[in-house]
């Protein structure tokens, strides 16, 4: 009697000792509760629990790059494409000789008459974007071997061994500079005529630009004449070839066709409205005629 006594009075005294009995202190005995669910092999585990996705399912780890959510991170920042579309420098979409060469052949241009950034445009094979900093075309030397035709050619890069290509079959090149709105009248001149806006006046090339566009060795239409004629005689004798007269040449009046550097287009003047509907010529007195 007097133990269990003594065995009540220590269980009351621990009890007084105690905290008092919340939901915050309750715990299942060890081992009381037991998982009956079966795992799945590599889908198994508590990720895939009830809460979860499905026992059968791919767990959902989140896609690299996608860690902020359904866009990724690298299109939630803003950032600056420093080439296509927004770079500085001036672009020149390169034609060759060869190609050239075939649109001769296949009739898509017509070497009786001078060959600029329009008539290389409308052959429907070479286009060019302003908006890109596309400013016209190069010519480059790839087939210049086979290059027989004789042409006066304008177009905004070429290099020194196109050149001597094109002059030693008696041939006349140049190189000229357009500003942007330019170019946009010249690569769809339809187009433009069908606005009903007078031609404008071709812009002076930049600063950088004026070396290139001033010298007699890259043909610039902005070189002297006379430099000019004494570079044609240079690179023959430098290239081996014998350089056609071009004063004795029956197409005399064509190869020595140019433009004046304000001019567009071949016997249209800036300032004049072509009317395609009534096929007419609005000619302004604003701006003297080109000889």
């Amino acid at each position: 009697m007097s133990q269990f006594r003594e065995t009540a009075d220590k269980a009351l005294k621990m009890l007084r000792t105690l905290p008092r009995v919340q939901i915050g202190n309750i715990r299942p005995n060890p081992q009381s509760k037991q998982n009956d669910k079966r795992g799945r092999a590599q889908h198994g585990g508590d990720k895939h629990g009830a809460g979860n996705k499905g026992s059968g399912q791919r767990q959902n780890f989140m896609r690299l790059g996608y860690e902020t959510g359904n866009t990724p991170f690298y299109m939630r920042f803003p950032y600056e494409p420093y080439y296509k579309g927004h770079h500085l420098r001036r672009q020149y979409p390169p034609i060759s000789l060869l190609q050239l060469q075939v649109m001769i052949d296949t009739d898509r241009i017509d070497i009786s008459q001078p060959i600029d950034l329009t008539t290389l445009c409308n052959t429907g094979l070479v286009k060019i974007d302003p908006a890109t900093k596309e400013f016209g075309f190069q010519l480059t030397d790839e087939g210049a071997d086979k290059f027989k035709a004789k042409i006066n050619i304008e177009v905004q890069h070429a290099k020194e061994s196109v050149i001597a290509a094109i002059e030693r079959n008696g041939g006349v090149i140049r190189t000229a500079y357009y500003d942007p709105r330019s170019l946009h009248a010249l690569k769809n001149p339809q187009k433009w005529f069908e606005k009903g806006v007078p031609i404008p006046k071709r812009m002076l090339p930049p600063q950088d630009a004026i070396a290139y566009y001033t010298s007699a060795e890259n043909r610039g239409y902005l070189a002297d004449p006379e430099e000019i004629s004494k570079h044609r005689l240079v690179l023959a004798q430098k290239y081996g070839y014998e350089l056609p007269k071009i004063e004795d040449d029956p197409q005399y009046e064509m190869l020595t066709s140019s433009k004046d550097p304000r001019q567009l287009f071949y016997g249209l003047e800036p300032g004049w409205v072509i009317n395609l509907k009534d096929q007419c010529i609005i000619k302004s007195k604003g701006y003297p005629s080109s000889t």
